[in-house]
C-alpha cells in the first residue's frame, strides 16, 4: 500500500468568468445615464424659466470676444463696415438700433419740445412773430386799408391769423375760390414773415351759413371752404414762404362760425392761418392731444381774436 502523506497535494482553481453581467459594472452605466437625464431635465427648465432679454444677454456674452469684455470697446463684426456694430452679418442685432431704442429717444425729444423753458421761448418767439406781421401790416398802404380784416392772436395752438370777409371788400369772388387781387397781396406778405420761426402751419377754409342750390349732397360748403383754403396755400408759398412749413389744410364750411349770432354774416367767411406750437405740432403728428381748432381751445370766437377798437363786422 503506499503512504498516503506521500501523495502529491493537487490545488484546482476554478476561474469565474461567464457571469460578468451579474457584477458592479451596470450600476456605474446606469449611474452615468441618470446623471445626463438629470443635467437635460434641469437645462430644459432653465430654458424655459429664462426671460428673453436674459437669452440676449447671455448670446451677447458668447458673441463679445474676452478682450473687449474685459477692455472695453466695439463688438466682433464692425472691421468690414462704416456703420458701428455693422458687418456682413445683417441678422446679429450688437450694434443695432432697436425699436424701443427709437421710441426712447422720441420721449425724450417730444419731453424736451413741450419742456417749460422751450415753450417760454416759443411763446417769445410767436409774439415777435405777431409785432412783425402788424408791423409789416402797418408800414405797408396796401395791406394798411385792410387791416381791419387781418385779425392776429396767441392761442393754445400758436400764433393765429385770420384775414376775413367784410360786406364790400370780400376776399373771394361769389361762391368761387377764386382770391382778388388785394387778397393775394395779403397773404403773399404774410407768406414772406412765416419763415422768420421753424413752426409748421395749418390752413382752414370757412364759409357762412348760406347752402348751395343742390345743399351738402352735390358742390357744398365743404369743398369750397377746401378749395379756398389750397388757394390760399398757394400764394403765401408764392409769397416766399417755404412749402414745406405746411403741415394741414383743410376746408371746415360753417362749422367753426366766427359770429354765432349771425350765421350768414360775411365775416364768417374767413381763411384761418395757425403758425403752429411745438406741442400742437406733435399731436397732430400723432393724431392725438390738444383740440384742433374745432375743438374748445382753438375755437374763433370775436371775443378772443380781440377786434381793433372801432371795428365792427358789417352785416348782410
Amino acid at each position: 500500500m503506499t503512504d498516503d502523506s506521500q501523495r502529491p497535494i493537487i490545488v484546482k482553481k476554478i476561474k469565474k468568468g461567464g457571469h460578468g453581467a451579474h457584477g458592479g459594472v451596470w450600476k456605474l452605466a446606469y449611474a452615468d445615464f441618470m446623471t445626463a437625464m438629470m443635467a437635460f431635465f434641469l437645462l430644459m427648465w432653465l430654458l424655459g424659466s429664462t426671460a428673453k432679454g436674459d437669452f440676449e444677454g447671455i448670446s451677447e456674452y458668447f458673441k463679445t470676444p474676452l478682450k473687449v469684455a474685459l477692455q472695453g470697446g466695439a463688438g466682433s463684426g464692425d472691421s468690414s463696415s462704416v456703420i458701428k456694430g455693422g458687418g456682413k452679418d445683417l441678422t446679429r442685432q450688437a450694434g443695432h438700433v432697436k425699436r424701443g431704442e427709437i421710441e426712447s429717444e422720441t420721449k425724450k425729444f417730444v419731453m424736451k419740445e413741450t419742456s417749460l423753458e422751450y415753450q417760454r421761448k416759443e411763446q417769445e418767439a410767436l409774439e415777435n412773430l405777431k409785432a412783425r406781421i402788424e408791423r409789416a401790416i402797418a408800414e405797408n398802404p396796401q395791406l394798411a386799408l385792410f387791416k381791419n380784416q387781418i385779425l392776429l392772436d396767441i392761442t393754445a395752438e400758436g400764433l393765429r391769423i385770420q384775414i376775413v370777409d367784410e360786406q364790400n371788400r370780400p376776399m373771394f369772388d361769389l361762391s368761387s375760390a377764386e382770391l382778388k387781387p388785394y387778397t393775394k397781396e395779403i397773404l403773399r406778405q404774410i407768406g414772406k414773415t412765416l419763415n422768420a420761426v421753424p413752426n409748421r402751419i395749418s390752413l382752414a377754409g370757412h364759409t357762412d351759413a348760406a347752402q348751395f342750390s343742390a345743399g351738402d349732397r352735390g358742390f357744398s360748403n365743404w369743398e369750397l371752404s377746401a378749395n379756398r383754403a389750397n388757394a390760399s396755400r398757394r400764394e403765401l408759398i408764392t409769397g416766399g414762404m417755404e412749402d414745406a412749413k405746411v403741415l394741414r389744410v383743410v376746408g371746415l364750411a360753417s362749422a367753426v362760425l366766427f359770429d354765432k349770432n349771425d350765421p350768414l354774416n360775411p365775416v364768417n367767411r374767413r381763411i384761418s392761418i395757425i403758425v403752429m406750437n411745438k406741442k400742437t405740432e406733435i399731436a397732430v403728428l400723432q393724431e392725438e392731444g390738444p383740440e384742433t381748432e374745432v375743438g374748445t381751445q382753438g375755437e374763433a370766437t370775436p371775443e378772443s381774436l380781440k377786434l381793433p377798437v372801432g371795428s365792427k363786422p358789417n352785416a348782410g
